[in-house]
Parts: structure tokens; sequence; C-alpha cells
């Protein structure tokens, strides 16, 4: 989607379809809304008055322009931003998402909009309009891939971001370009979750993660089946052992010119997930094809933080495999060696993610990065504990946490901490093995973080448990209008690039 900024004044602007923002129980319009209203003949404070307009947030109500007003734009859009003292960027956000899906809905090839609430004072306009372009674009995200009749509907090909004010002007245009960036990044992420188990395989990620690598120039190293074994990563090579499809272990190095730091982020890629031997019911395991979701944000950030010269070494590392049933499965039982030496015993076949990522961690730790971020769709214990609208953080490094959670609320992927007592440490004990891979129904979002640990050398490290986040489902009793509904939200990729901003100089 072409993004541009235009300096002028909103009423000047020739589109099909005008977004201007309106508060919550506002007595009459302000700003740029009220200069439009004003050449209207006040027909949006007319509505105001009438209750037909609430401002409510998310509420959309679109106004056909005569012909011959001086108003260019075909209809203005008035957008409910909420209770102004309620402002904050989910709000921007929101409403710029529902403005974007009206448009699509009407079948218009663009549409215009200001910068909701920069002018009110207590957000930052720049920040303000970050948000409003990034939600824009996600907004009108569909996967199409696999339909053989064309999109009823095609989403605006144009946005236009309207400025009064110059000098602002000027500085929207960086931004909205980062965000434009950020969005379709965000959305090819969105299409390697979403896309069929048959579709993308780990040999397909592998692909995937080469293209991007050879578009930016990246380092690029992917062990096969024959390296793992060499290396010694029996731990991906027990998931992978009922699977027909070999499995790989993908590195990507992004340098960034004068960097200090190297900031390691390490992916789940369970491509099909049917758990196994110990085997899924067959209710919703369709939606396993998922479960790959933290290696796709893997390759996701890798290719955001080339586009946006981010100032931070990245290693990117993502394991990838099917965990299938067969004659020649992984059980139950089983004790396995990791690549650092330490051994685990099997007690469940579907707790196969921590399997994977126990080589993945290991050899990124080995490679000495200042810290590791991994993300997994990993527990279904993180989702019943924290619902669809957090994501688990667990950290061994509080002030990796502090800016973790900081991130989370200027980029909308918002987490929450979660604990990593050592007593929980006693559930995953085992006579058999140095650890188990899993401790069971309680706490287990925190024992399988607890396992984790174990395979990162002491390393500053956090664990993102995306399982709620990762994917909106029609079960949620409410969907950002920025998300797919059912389909992948792109979780993670905006969290680890403000993380990673802040990260550098922390």
């Amino acid at each position: 989607m072409d993004v541009v900024v235009v300096h002028g004044s909103a009423a000047d602007i020739e589109t099909p379809f005008l977004v201007l923002p309106i508060f919550e129980e506002q007595a009459e319009p302000s700003g740029a809304t009220r200069m439009v209203d004003d050449l209207l003949g006040g027909e949006i404070a007319r509505l105001i008055a009438d209750n037909e307009i609430s401002g409510s947030l998310g509420e959309v109500t679109v106004l056909h322009v005569a012909g011959g007003s001086a108003v260019r734009a075909r209809r203005v859009a008035v957008v409910g931003l909420g209770k102004r003292d309620e402002l904050a960027p989910e709000n921007v956000r929101i409403a710029a998402a529902s403005a974007a899906r009206r448009a699509r809905d009407l079948r218009l090839n663009a549409l215009a909009t200001v910068v909701h609430g920069a002018d009110d004072g207590a957000l930052d306009p720049l920040e303000v309009c970050r948000v409003t372009v990034e939600a824009t674009l996600m907004a009108l995200y569909t996967y199409e891939a696999q339909r053989q009749e064309p999109p009823k509907t095609r989403p605006p090909e144009r946005l236009v971001v309207v400025e009064a004010d110059a000098d602002r002007a000027r500085g929207f245009e960086a931004v909205a370009a980062t965000a434009r960036e950020t969005a379709e990044v965000i959305n090819r992420v969105r299409d390697l979750s979403v896309a069929p188990g048959n579709v993308v395989t780990p040999a397909v990620l592998a692909e995937r993660a080469r293209e991007v690598a050879d578009r930016h120039g990246i380092e690029i190293t992917v062990f096969g089946k024959d390296e793992l074994a060499a290396k010694g990563m029996h731990a991906i090579l027990a998931v992978n052992a009922g699977s027909v499809l070999p499995p790989v272990l993908v590195s990507m190095r992004y340098t960034a010119p004068g960097a200090t730091r190297t900031l390691a982020v390490v992916g789940k890629g369970i491509t099909f997930d049917s758990g196994g031997i110990s085997i899924k019911p067959a209710e919703h395991m369709e939606f396993m094809r998922h479960d790959m979701t933290g290696a796709a944000t893997v390759i996701g950030f890798v290719d955001l933080a080339a586009r946006t010269k981010l100032p931070v070494n990245v290693l990117g590392v993502f394991a990838a495999t099917e965990n299938l049933p067969s004659g020649s499965s992984y059980k139950p039982g089983d004790v396995y060696r990791a690549y650092n030496g330490k051994t685990m015993e099997i007690v469940n076949t579907d707790a196969e993610g921590r399997v994977i990522l126990s080589d993945a961690l290991a050899w990124t730790a080995e490679q000495k990065p200042d810290a590791i971020i991994d993300l997994a769709t990993l527990t279904g214990a993180c989702q019943v504990a924290l619902g669809d609208h957090a994501t688990g953080l667990f950290s061994n490094d509080q002030r990796l946490a502090d800016l973790l959670l900081q991130a989370g609320e200027v980029s909308g992927d918002r987490c929450w901490q979660m604990p990593l007592w050592p007593v929980y440490g006693e559930q995953i004990k085992t006579s058999m093995a140095d650890v188990r891979n899993t401790g069971g129904r309680r706490a287990g979002a925190i024992t399988a973080a607890l396992f984790l640990k174990e395979f990162v050398d002491g390393t500053p490290w956090a664990h993102l448990d995306i399982a709620g986040t990762a994917y909106a489902d029609g079960e949620q009793k409410w969907v950002a209008p920025y998300n797919p509904r059912p389909g992948a939200t792109g979780v993670g990729v905006r969290l680890l690039w403000h993380f990673a901003r802040a990260w550098k100089d922390a």
C-alpha cells in the first residue's frame, strides 16, 4: 500500500474517504474536524446534537459530501476516539483500524486521514502518526492465497496522511515510512503463520528466511538433518522422528554498522503439531498450523531490523519441524541429550516446543549474544492464565523484563510478567534425567519457562509465551479491529523493534 504524507488542509484533499476524529461526549467538533464541519454547514455538529454521532471508541459515521462543496472529499468518516481523558495509543489504533475497514467495505481504492488526537496534547504527535498508519494497514490485511475465487472486496491501495503544520508534516514522513514497513512485515508474518502446514513446511520456512537474507545481504546458515545429528542436536531430531519432512535450524545475522551489542531472538517453528504419540483432540487441531509463529516472527523481526537499519546487531535463530505420530516417533519415557549436554526425560510428546527450543537456545547461547529473547506458542496454560490480550513474559534478568514490559505498552504487543521462583522447578525434576519436559498441569507456563532456562547458560534471557496472543479466533469476546478474525495477529514484531531501540542504550 502506498503511504504519503501531504502538507495541507484536510478540506483540500481530494479523496473518496476522509477520516476525522471526535471524542465521546464532545459537545462540538474541534481541530481539523471542526474546520471541515464549518465548510459542511455544521452537519457533524448537528449529528452530535441529535446523538447520531456519539464519539464512542471505534464508531464510524460516514457523511456524503454534496458536489460543489468546499470540502473536496467525496465522503467524510467521523470516527470515535472514546473519552478524551482516556486517550491512549490503543484508542488511536482502534479508531484508525475501524475507519480503514469501513473504507474497505465500501470498496474504495484510497483513503485520507488526519493523525487522530495529535492536537490534543496528551500524546506525542509522531507516536500518534505511527500508530495511525500501522493500525490502518494492519486492519486491511486478509489471507486469500488458498482461495480460487477472487476476494469480494479489495483493500484501498493508497493512504494519505494530511497535516496542516509544515514542520510536523516533515516529521511525519519518516515515521509513516517506518510504520508502513512495520505493517508490511507484520502482514508477511501473518501470511506464514496462517498458511496450511502442507504449504509452510520446515523447508519453506528456511527458504523464506533465505529470501530475506538475500534481499538485505544478511548472513544465513541452514543446518539440515545431517548437520543437526553431527552437532548433537538430539532434541530437535527427537521431535522430528515421526515426520518424513526433515527438520532445520536456521541462523540469520543482521549486522548494524557501528553496533556493539547483539540481541538474539529465537523462535519455535513447529509447522504442524498433532501432539505426537500424546495426540491432541481432533477438535480444532487444524489450528496447530500456527505453532510455527515464533519462527515466523524471527524472520519478520530480522527483516524489519534490516529495512529500518536498526542500530543493534540481531542474531535470529529458529528450529523447525513437524510433530507427528508414527512408528518412529519419540515416546513418553524416552530420554534425550540436548546440544549443551543436558538430558531430558520426555513425559509428554505434546510438550515438544520446549524440546526443540532446548537445542536452539543452547546453540544460541554458545554464540555469546548480549541477550536472548525467545518467542513460542508454547503452552495452553499461558492462555488460561492471561487470556488473549497479554503475552506471558518470563525472564532471568529484571532489567530485560522491564524493558520488554515498557516496549509492550508502546508497541501495543502488551506483556505480563510471570514468576520464575525456584520452587516451581521442583515440578520438572526427575530421577531419570537432568530435567523432565513437563511439570504437569499446575503452573504449566511457568514450568515450561523454567525448562527453557536450563539451556541459556546464564545469558540474560526472556521467554515470551505467545500462545494466547498469536491468533485471534471465533471464541474471543473481543478482537481489536486491526487484527483479523479469525487469523494470525503478527504479535511480537513491533514489541521486539521497540525493545531493541531502548535496549541498545540501556
